[in-house]
């Protein structure tokens, strides 16, 4: 019988919607070797993700905040990594960093930094963008150990960072979830979508990050070509009432179906023929790792995480970001190419099971937690 302490975790995320970090952290908790290690969650909102949790039965927290650096739940974070007795703290994107980096440091205990993407990019206002350099900068330097979903993600750090140093460890997902020959509840069949028709599927926080209004104006350029097409929209965010005010403007409402955030991404997905990833930046995108593990054929623009792991024409299409007239093409393309979509569709479910479980994720950060714990001074 193994009589060592178990080694206690808190991973912390800022928020307890369902995104990819969320999706990440509940596929680590999950996986995670529960003889050796004991997963804690801290989110900075209620949401979806802490129902999944207590479903999981996973010890989890909410401490109200909506902002980084926020001084007013750093005594409860504090208080929380103490009375819980947390060996190691691993904090998810930058947000949930920002408001453990004070607090961690005043419990003595190491904080780990997960880049989901970073929160600067060119396209910011010059002293945003300034700022956020100098906040990730300091989270970076303070952590203990950085880990990078992507290759590109450690490339922009190094770029931007003298001395910047993190390990590359892939987002992963939970296969026996997101396989294609489990049976799924028919979700066109609940939609009233018609069974003939290709369906693009938009899964995703709908925020300038995702684009989707770049989605819209492809989807009626696709529309003036072929009708037996519909666009499902799962998810919410602050630019959903403009996407649904700007499809109206269009004409094109009636060809798209609206979903809030769903638990069933499976079933979803196996619903869908083509999934659509318009982002502006991305880390290494979670949902674009389960629409290819249910064989489903993806379009994703040519930005950091998203062209790591798709290859133009042989597991996806690869479309520049902002162009509508490019996006459309490439849904026209497999939406009319059946043998290319055949083709991508098989493709993309052999990269992601040869590169991108899940189990193989945690075993990485696990050895990277007791590397820690073993140097720490």
């Amino acid at each position: 019988m193994n009589n060592t302490p178990k080694i206690k975790v808190l991973q912390a995320i800022r928020q307890g919607l369902i995104g990819g970090g969320e999706s990440h952290v509940l596929s680590l908790v999950d996986a995670m070797d529960k003889e050796r290690f004991e997963p804690v969650v801290l989110s900075f909102t209620d949401g979806p993700m802490i129902t999944r949790l207590q479903e999981m039965g996973i010890r989890h927290y909410v401490i109200p905040s909506l902002k980084a650096f926020d001084p007013s739940c750093w005594k409860r974070v504090k208080t929380l990594i103490q009375e819980e007795q947390i060996d190691i703290v691993h904090a998810h994107g930058s947000r949930a960093a920002s408001n453990l980096y004070i607090p961690t440091r005043m419990s003595g205990r190491p904080l780990l930094y997960t880049i989901h993407g970073w929160s600067f990019h060119d396209d910011q206002p010059f002293l945003q963008k300034q700022m956020r350099v100098w906040s990730e900068r300091l989270l970076t330097s303070g952590a203990k150990a950085n880990i990078s979903v992507s290759a590109s993600n450690r490339d922009t750090g190094v770029k931007h960072f003298s001395g910047f140093r993190s390990t590359v460890i892939n987002n992963g997902i939970d296969l026996t979830r997101f396989n294609p020959s489990a049976s799924q509840n028919n979700i066109r069949q609940e939609l009233g979508i018609p069974a003939q028709n290709t369906v693009i599927g938009y899964i995703a926080r709908i925020t300038i990050q995702k684009d989707p209004l770049t989605l819209v104006y492809a989807f009626k350029k696709v529309l003036e070509q072929h009708r037996d097409i519909t666009l499902l929209v799962v998810g919410e965010g602050d630019m959903k009432e403009e996407m649904v005010s700007l499809a109206a403007a269009q004409g094109i409402a009636s060809h798209i179906v609206y979903q809030p955030f769903r638990g069933d991404v499976p079933a979803l997905l196996q619903a869908i023929d083509i999934y659509c990833l318009p982002s502006l930046w991305e880390g290494l995108p979670i949902g674009l790792l389960e629409a290819m593990a249910m064989r489903k054929a993806v379009i994703v623009t040519a930005v950091d995480g998203s062209k790591e792991i798709v290859a133009d024409r042989q597991n996806g299409l690869v479309v520049p970001v902002r162009d509508p007239a490019a996006l459309a093409t490439a849904i026209s393309t497999l939406h009319t190419d059946v043998p290319l979509r055949t083709s991508v569709q098989h493709a993309a479910a052999v990269t992601v099971n040869q590169h991108y479980c899940a189990k193989g994720m945690t075993r990485q950060v696990e050895d990277l937690y007791r590397d820690v714990l073993d140097h720490q001074n």
